[in-house]
């Protein structure tokens, strides 16, 4: 079987994970590319890797994943907005939606990515408003929390998902 681990990376996240999910793909027969740099090599099984713009993936992935026909396919991705069940389960369904019909789609792996400081520093702003307020405490408090993912916990899990996605 012949494995492509293809991944769009901003800030190194995700391609933390793309490597580790490389590194426990069996065999030989097994390559990694930034979306970028690819250039239509084929495989039976691709695992696609992005980061989370806005509750879902950015332009070059959908390009990239709208082009796959016939392919297995495993999503995974890094998130800076926190990290539950209910979100990412919105997100793979935003992100699914540009499958092929004609590919078997194996399943997703997100765990949370931390973010550039920029981001927090516009969370730093003060609101009037107690609801924003309370928003935007919760906000740097995911930011805060952020910084330590991906983490090797979330890389011992990113392995687990290849081992289920190839059984």
């Amino acid at each position: 079987m012949d494995y492509m681990v293809l991944y769009s990376s901003k800030t190194g996240n995700t391609k933390k994970v793309a490597t580790e999910i490389f590194s426990a793909l069996p065999g030989m027969s097994k390559d990694m590319q930034n979306i970028e740099e690819y250039r239509g090599k084929d495989a039976d099984v691709f695992f696609v890797g992005f980061w989370v713009d806005r509750g879902t993936c950015s332009l070059p992935v959908i390009d990239i994943l709208s082009e796959l026909h016939g392919k297995k396919i495993a999503l995974f991705g890094t998130c800076g907005m926190g990290k539950g069940t209910a979100y990412y389960r919105t997100i793979e369904q935003k992100v699914t939606v540009w499958l092929p019909d004609d590919c078997e789609y194996l399943g997703m792996f997100l765990c949370q990515g931390k973010m550039p400081m920029k981001v927090r520093e516009k969370y730093e702003i003060s609101r009037e408003d107690p609801r924003e307020e309370a928003l935007r405490k919760e906000m740097l408090k995911n930011f805060d929390e952020a910084l330590f993912h991906p983490n090797d916990d979330d890389l011992s899990d990113a392995r687990a998902f290849v081992e289920q996605m190839l059984k």
